[in-house]
C-alpha cells in the first residue's frame, strides 16, 4: 500500500635496557591515554546522564477531514505502536496523540517548549501524516510547516533544551515524484568550544542541535503498507533495536542503517498499477547536532 500523499645504544645490554624503557614507558603512555579518551571525548558528545532521557511526543494522524481531500493513512496505528516501543526501551517516555488538528498540534509543541527539561537528555517527537512539496505536514484539518512546529522548541524559546539534541522523525511524503530506483554493483563486493569548565558560558545558534529526520528526499512519495507499516519507521524500529543502546553506535550511524536499509531491503508492489510498482525510497537525514549523541543506557526506574 502507498503512502502516496506521506638515540642509538652503545651495546646489546644498553640497547636491550633501552628497549624495556621505552616499552615500559610506551605503555605507561598508553594508559594515561586510555584513562583522559573518556574526559577528551566528552566535549564531543552530548551528556546523556541526566536522571531522564526525555519526553517523546508522537502524533499519529491517520483520519483527515473531508475537506482536506487525504485518504485515511491505513497502518499508522502500526507504525505509532512499533515506535513508542522503540523510545519507551531507550527511556523515553513517549505519548501517543492522535488524529490531532494544526491547532492541537502546535499547542503540543508549545506546551512542550515551555515545560523544564533540566532533567533530561533530550527531546524527540514522531510526526506520522500526509505532507507536500511545500514542507508542510498535515493536521487533520488542515496543514502546518515543519518550521512552524519545532520553534517552541529553538534554543531561544525553550532555555532548558538550549544546547540539547531536539530529534524529529517525520512520516509524510514530500512531493508526487515516484524513484524508479537504479541498478548498480557493490563495488566492495559485500556488504573549538571547551566545556571541561563546568562554568564556562558561551553562544551556540538558535537553531543547532536539532536532527531532522524524514523519510524521503523532498519532491517524493514516502511509501507506507497497510498491515506493516511505513518502511522509514519499520526501518528506524530494526535499527534502534538493534543499535539503539550500542556503544559504537551514534545517532548518525544509526540513521546511515535505516537509509540503506531502506534503499536496499524495500520497493513497492503493486502489479496492478504498472506506474507505481516496483518504486523505490530513500530518506533524507539532515543534522544540526553539534555533537555525536549516544543513548547511553539508562538504570531501570
Amino acid at each position: 500500500m502507498a503512502d502516496l500523499v506521506d638515540g642509538t645504544p652503545t651495546s646489546k645490554t644498553a640497547a636491550r635496557a633501552q628497549g624495556d624503557t621505552q616499552n615500559v614507558a610506551g605503555l605507561e603512555d598508553n594508559m594515561e591515554a586510555l584513562n583522559l579518551q573518556g574526559p577528551k571525548d566528552e566535549k564531543y558528545r552530548y551528556n546523556m546522564k541526566h536522571p531522564k532521557r526525555g519526553m517523546a511526543i508522537i502524533i499519529n494522524n491517520k483520519s483527515f477531514d473531508p475537506e482536506t481531500r487525504q485518504q485515511e493513512r491505513k497502518g499508522s496505528d502500526v507504525d505509532a505502536s512499533n515506535i513508542r516501543q522503540q523510545l519507551h526501551e531507550l527511556g523515553f517516555k513517549p505519548e501517543v496523540k492522535t488524529n490531532q488538528t494544526v491547532k492541537e498540534m502546535l499547542g503540543l509543541m508549545k506546551k512542550a517548549g515551555s515545560m523544564d527539561h533540566s532533567q533530561a537528555d533530550c527531546f524527540a517527537c514522531v510526526i506520522l501524516s500526509h505532507g507536500n512539496d511545500n514542507g508542510e505536514v498535515y493536521g487533520k484539518d488542515a496543514t502546518v510547516s515543519i518550521d512552524t512546529l519545532t520553534e517552541p522548541l529553538k534554543g531561544n524559546n525553550c532555555a532548558s533544551l538550549a544546547g540539547k539534541p531536539k530529534l524529529f522523525f517525520i512520516q509524510a511524503c514530500r512531493g508526487s515524484k515516484l524513484d524508479e530506483g537504479i541498478e548498480v554493483t557493490d563495488g566492495h563486493g559485500g556488504d573549538d568550544i571547551d566545556e571541561t569548565n563546568t562554568n564556562t558560558t558561551y553562544r551556540i545558534p538558535a537553531e543547532a542541535d536539532f536532527l531532522m529526520a524524514y523519510s524521503v528526499v523532498p519532491g517524493y512519495f514516502a511509501w507506507r503498507n497497510s498491515r506493516e507499516g511505513s518502511w522509514f519507521i519499520q526501518a528506524l524500529c530494526i535499527e534502534l533495536e538493534e543499535h539503539g543502546e550500542d556503544p559504537d553506535f551514534d545517532i548518525l550511524k544509526i540513521m546511515t542503517r535505516v537509509n540503506r536499509r531502506v534503499a536496499f531491503d524495500f520497493q513497492s508492489n503493486n502489479p496492478r498499477i504498472p506506474a507505481m510498482n516496483q518504486m523505490k525510497q530513500i530518506p533524507s537525514i539532515v543534522s544540526m547536532l553539534t555533537k555525536e549523541l549516544y543513548f547511553t543506557p539508562k538504570d531501570d526506574d
